[in-house]
Parts: C-alpha cells; sequence; structure tokens
C-alpha cells in the first residue's frame, strides 16, 4: 500500500473518531461552542486530507460541512435543528469512504450520487474555485530571491535543499488556521522568511487583524515528499521547488552522522514482523526451561555445576521477562481504531428497528494486545445487535415503563491488574429467565430436569448455546439462531470470559474479561494415567483435595459440596478415553460450564509455567478437546486442553 495512502487512512480515522465525539456532544447541546470547534477542526482537516485523493464526493460533501460549522461558529448562536443529523450522516458517508478506499482503491460508483444525496439536504454554500497548482521552473523569481537572502544555507548545507513558498488564504484565521504553527511543523527547517503577501506590509491604521496578510518563503533540507505531507491541509496553497547545489564529499563517519540525526523516533514496522519477534519469544521461554531440566541432571554428578547452570537460568530468566515485556509493549494498540465504526453501526441498526439509541464509549484509547484489538469487534457487534433488537425497548414501552424514549448503551474499557474489562451496559428490559428457559427447552437445548436445577447465572448462559434465539421472526438484525454463541467462541478464541448482570425491568450487562498479554500464557502441568496436559490458568477456578467420603453419588454421576454448592464430579482420564485410577484423597481441578463450577478429577497437579501456546495443526486439529500445544523444555509436546470444550 502507498504509504501517503496508509498514513491517510489512519489519520482519516482518528479525525473521523474525533469528529463523532464532538457530534455526540451537540446532539445534546447543540450551541456548545467547544464542540462546535472540535467538530470544525476536524471536519476541515479531514476535507484537506481527502483533496490528497480521488475522493472528490467527500471533500465536496466535507466543505458543505465545514461551511455550516463555519457559520455557527461565526454566529455564536450555535447549530440549527436538524444541522447535527446532517453533520452526522456526512461523517458517516466518509467512514464508508474511507474503508471503500482502503479495500478496493475507489470510492465506488455511486459515490457522486451519494453525494449529491447528501448536499441535496444541505444548506446552499457559497461557491469557491479550487486552488489549482501553478506550474513553476527552478528559475523562478521568488526562488532566486530566496536563495540570495540566505547564501549561507547553501553553502554550508550538506544536503539537498527544499524551497517552499506558502501563501496562505486570507481567510485562514477564521478556519481556524494557523499558518505559523503550520510551518513549525516542517522537517529539516534551515531558513524561514515572513514577508506581507502585497508586497509591502499595511500600515497600522490600515491593518486588520482578522485578514491573514503574510507571505511565508523557507529552505528545508527535507524531500518534497515529506513537504507535501506537512502541507498536506492547504495543498492549493504551497508551491515546492528543489534548490540545486553542489554537495561537498563527506567521509563516511560524517555520513553516518548526518543521517543518525536526520532520522526520525518513529518506527514503522509490519505486524507479522513483530509476530514474528513474539515467536522468537516464545521459543526462549522453551530454551530457559530446558536449563531447569539440565540442572536437575547436574545435580546426579557435580551439585557446584548444577548451581552455575541454576545461576545461568535465573539471569536468562530475567533477560527473556525483559524482551517479553519489551515485545508486549510494541504489540500494545490503542482500542479506538477497532471501535470506530460502532457509532455509525449502532445509528444504523436503531434506525432499521425504529429506536433511538445513546450510545456511549469511554475507555476508547485503552491499549491492548494487537491480538485482543483485532478480536473484540466481532463480538462486541453481536453484543450491540443483541442490546439494540431484544435489550432496549421500542418508544411505546419505554414511555409505559417511564423511561426516556431514548435507550441508553455504553460501553465502558478499563484495565484490572492483568485483565481488560469491557462492559456492555443498556437500560433496557433486562432479561426473562423464565422464558430463556423456557425456550432452551422448546429448542431442546436443554431437558426440563436439568434447566430446573440451573441456577440463574446458568439460566442466563443458555443464550450462548448454539442456535438459541427468542426472535419471533427473521429480520436483517436477529433471529437466525446465531450470535451470542458467535460471541462465545470469539471470546473462546482470545482465551477470555464473559458475565452477565440482568434485573428485569432494569437493564443487562455484559462483561467480558480478556488478558492483557497475549504472547504467553500461564500453564499448569496436570497428571492423568500417567499422561501429563497443560490447562491454561484462565480456564480455572480453582484447585483443591477433597477426602473420599467428601464424593457423594448423585444420580449417575458424582458430587461434592465445595464453598456450600453442590458441584458435580467428573473423571478427566473417562474424559480422555482412559480409566479412573480412584486415588484417594481426590485432587479436583475446579473449572466452569455454562456459568456453573465443574469439578474434574485428576491424578495431580505439577509445575506452573508460561509457555507459548500454538493453535492445534494437522492432524491434532480435527481432535476435540485439544486447545493447543506447546514445546517443554525437553523438547517434547505437550497437548493443552480446552475446558470448555471438555465440560460442555
Amino acid at each position: 500500500m502507498d504509504e501517503l495512502l496508509e498514513q491517510f487512512l489512519i489519520e482519516g480515522r482518528d479525525l473521523v473518531a474525533e469528529a463523532n465525539v464532538a457530534l455526540g456532544v451537540l446532539a445534546d447541546d447543540p450551541a456548545n461552542a467547544r464542540a462546535i470547534d472540535s467538530a470544525f477542526r476536524a471536519t476541515h482537516t479531514l476535507k484537506g486530507s481527502v483533496g490528497l485523493f480521488d475522493m472528490a464526493p467527500a471533500e465536496r460533501i466535507l466543505h458543505a460541512a465545514e461551511d455550516l460549522l463555519a457559520r455557527a461558529r461565526k454566529a455564536g448562536t450555535g447549530l440549527e435543528i436538524g444541522d447535527v443529523p446532517r453533520l452526522v450522516a456526512t461523517i458517516d458517508q466518509v467512514d464508508r469512504w474511507i474503508d471503500a478506499l482502503e479495500r478496493s482503491g475507489a470510492l465506488g460508483a455511486d459515490a457522486a450520487e451519494v453525494a449529491e444525496r447528501l448536499l441535496g439536504n444541505a444548506p446552499e454554500q457559497d461557491a469557491q474555485p479550487a486552488a489549482e497548482a501553478v506550474p513553476e521552473d527552478t528559475a523562478s523569481p521568488w526562488l532566486l530571491e530566496l536563495q540570495a537572502r540566505h547564501p549561507d544555507v547553501l553553502a554550508d548545507s550538506a544536503a539537498p535543499l527544499t524551497a517552499f513558498r506558502y501563501a496562505p488564504d486570507g481567510d485562514a484565521f477564521f478556519r481556524g488556521e494557523d499558518p505559523l504553527a503550520l510551518v513549525a511543523t516542517v522537517p529539516g527547517l534551515e531558513a524561514l522568511d515572513l514577508l506581507p503577501a502585497g508586497g509591502a506590509w499595511p500600515s497600522p491604521d490600515d491593518f486588520e487583524p482578522f485578514q491573514c496578510v503574510m507571505l511565508i518563503e523557507g529552505l528545508s533540507t527535507a524531500p518534497a515528499e515529506a513537504l507535501a505531507l506537512a502541507f498536506r491541509m492547504v495543498p492549493g496553497q504551497v508551491t515546492l521547488l528543489p534548490v540545486e547545489i553542489d554537495l561537498p564529499t563527506t567521509d563516511a563517519e560524517e555520513s553516518e552522522g548526518a543521517f543518525t540525526a536526520a532520522a526520525t523516533t518513529v518506527l514503522r514496522v509490519e505486524a507479522h514482523r513483530v509476530d514474528r519477534l513474539a515467536d522468537t519469544v516464545g521459543e526462549l521461554v522453551v530454551a530457559t526451561n530446558a536449563l531447569a531440566l539440565l540442572a536437575e541432571r547436574a545435580d546426579a554428578v557435580d551439585t557446584p555445576l548444577a548451581l552455575g547452570i541454576r545461576a545461568a537460568q535465573a539471569d536468562l530468566e530475567r533477560a527473556v521477562d525483559a524482551a517479553a515485556r519489551a515485545v508486549s509493549a510494541v504489540r500494545l494498540v490503542s482500542l479506538a481504531p477497532a471501535l470506530r465504526r460502532l457509532p455509525r453501526l449502532v445509528r444504523e441498526i436503531a434506525a432499521s428497528l425504529g429506536k433511538q439509541i445513546a450510545f456511549t464509549v469511554t475507555g476508547a484509547q485503552s491499549e491492548v494486545d494487537k491480538q485482543i484489538a483485532d478480536g473484540l469487534f466481532e463480538p462486541l457487534l453481536h453484543l450491540i445487535r443483541n442490546a439494540i433488537d431484544h435489550g432496549i425497548e421500542d418508544a411505546a414501552a419505554r414511555a409505559a415503563a417511564g423511561k426516556p424514549e431514548a435507550g441508553s448503551l455504553t460501553l465502558a474499557i478499563a484495565r484490572e491488574a492483568g485483565d481488560i474489562l469491557v462492559s456492555l451496559s443498556d437500560d433496557g428490559g433486562g432479561i426473562d429467565r423464565a422464558r430463556i428457559r423456557a425456550t432452551a427447552i422448546a429448542r431442546g437445548l436443554v431437558s426440563p430436569e436439568a434447566a430446573d436445577a440451573l441456577s440463574d447465572a446458568g439460566i442466563l448462559a443458555l443464550i450462548f448455546a448454539p442456535g438459541f434465539s427468542t426472535a419471533a421472526a427473521v429480520t436483517g438484525v436477529s433471529g437466525r439462531g446465531v450470535g451470542m454463541d458467535a460471541v462465545q467462541a470469539a471470546i473462546d478464541r482470545l482465551r477470555g470470559r464473559i458475565e452477565i448482570d440482568s434485573l428485569v425491568g432494569r437493564g443487562t450487562r455484559f462483561t467480558l474479561r480478556l488478558p492483557a498479554n497475549a504472547i504467553t500464557t500461564r500453564l499448569l502441568v496436570i497428571e492423568v494415567a500417567h499422561d501429563f496436559y497443560a490447562v491454561p490458568f484462565d480456564q480455572i477456578a480453582e484447585t483443591v483435595r477433597v477426602s473420599g467420603e467428601r464424593l457423594v453419588p448423585l444420580g449417575t454421576g458424582t458430587a461434592c459440596v465445595l464453598r456450600e454448592r453442590t458441584v458435580p464430579v467428573l473423571s478427566l482420564a473417562e474424559l480422555l478415553g482412559s480409566a479412573d485410577s480412584g486415588t484417594l484423597p481426590a485432587k479436583l481441578l475446579v473449572t466452569r460450564a455454562g456459568g456453573e463450577p465443574v469439578a474434574l478429577r485428576v491424578d495431580g497437579f505439577h509445575e506452573r509455567m508460561d509457555a507459548m501456546v500454538r493453535p492445534p495443526s494437522g492432524l491434532l486439529a480435527g481432535m476435540p478437546l485439544v486447545g493447543g500445544t506447546t514445546v517443554m523444555g525437553d523438547g517434547s509436546v505437550m497437548l493443552v486442553l480446552d475446558m470448555a470444550e471438555l465440560v460442555a
């Protein structure tokens, strides 16, 4: 992808998000001056950015939006009724076009028609001819005068120079532009001249403080491409020309020093290279674990050697931990880009269902591992669809319940210890547990006897069962029996957990608990029928040892009482196709199935370790109960069990 286009996609989406935040404030307070200023700046900058690409329809509708906001700023009376929805529609459409530009390199055949439709609802705008580039050559008079004013710069320069001439529009100040601040961002600036645009500065009596009358010329060691990027928001007001000079010969050391001084502090690296670096850290963890085995063998022949190996292992562990933290920091990305489409999707889903939704996002700038950021959008979209369709009532039902006409939907992201908490709350009708139970029985997802034994949490967890749906008809939003099971599958892939809190008539909150670190996984090694397996710590509620008398028959199985709750006990050996050893006291690994605790009987608990878990591939990809593999210190491969599938 072209570097300039890639930069635009990043900045364009940030500007869309900034405009959406401001418009969210204006929806409640159309006269909020700070929000109008923020929306104006974002729209103006976005208009300048799209002007660099083949996005004329986007530039037109953004120009109309900019004019509307500019009039509101000048009048000081705020926006009128209908202005905010018009602006929201404009930003949403630009957001779609940015996605289209990334996918196919074009806006689509109907872009001009869509723009006309949006402009047809917009107020009439003053026609302003687009700025045209004025062709100039290297013998341009202004360039010759600039060189004459700075002979020392030309003589001392160790790199080619680029000359620029920036003629700000007379109304630049009214549009919130700051020409001097913009010029301050020019890289490699060597000379700068501030000149009167009309050839002479106006007299103090004739000076108009709100009229921009300056002309800025300068010299830079940066190439023309870099200067074009710096002036990308005002392309029609800048002329760039190369300066031909004789470069002195320098030795290797001087050249290296000049390169280092000009190097940028930001390094853009392709994602797959960072992923490869993370894999290498995982391999270092395996190598570190191998030293522990060597130390055990050395104990039998040379104790001092064993002590030396353990000391080396401790040093290597510290270095690997530091490397893992550094790579984890590199993989951290803001959640904002992953969430930027949600406000628009909420509006579209709500409009299709005839509902009004006030959507609020907090903590969107939280940084998470790239794998979490990439995988979070899908489950959130399904949860939002569910909340708007099933959770939040229509206007008549809300009025009857004494609620505001517009439903409230809040997405909150926060960090808690080593986890990322993502909470989606609504003020809808809540989840009717009796209806959930009846629907699950009717669809054959659970027997009436099993449903009677479920706790409230277990009943709520039934909504994640494949094929579960309470929708009476299939619509464009729901009713096909998919969605919530996809949420559970996506959260499982991210090694997370999901919890539900709901009060009938008050609303529902879904809380996703996701690991902050996706490079290594904390594992517990267990023994089952003389074989060894690993279990992720985030799938373990607790481990306990119980005496034989605490295991009691229950129906066709076995149970025990843990923390004043009756918990079913399953034999992990039998689930894996082996014979249970029946040793006492029993060692139990407690996990959860559908929100309910389930105990698995094992033969022993062994070491805990941090390791990289690779997804199953080849023959293992088709094996049930296997969540992945990890390499041990002696080079052997250990299976990592999927507790959710084991007890499903």
